[in-house]
């Protein structure tokens, strides 16, 4: 599943973009250290109800998650 990050957001949300085909996730977390991609991966666990992990794009706006 791909995505776009949004960090430092107000709060966590998420939304599908049909134009681009791919959801756009807001996180509340600064893009430092890694803390907004351990929340994105919590996020979204928690969202799809099934473990999630950052597949590519670490250091990048548009990531790549795998259901575990």
């Amino acid at each position: 599943m791909k995505i776009i990050v949004k960090a430092n957001a107000k709060n966590n949300s998420i939304n599908f973009d049909e134009e681009l085909n791919l959801y756009r996730v807001s996180i509340k977390s600064k893009p430092e250290n890694g803390k907004a991609n351990l929340e994105i991966e919590k996020f979204l666990s928690k969202y799809f109800k099934k473990r999630t992990k950052i597949k590519s794009g670490l250091k990048s706006k548009r990531k790549t998650i795998e259901f575990l």
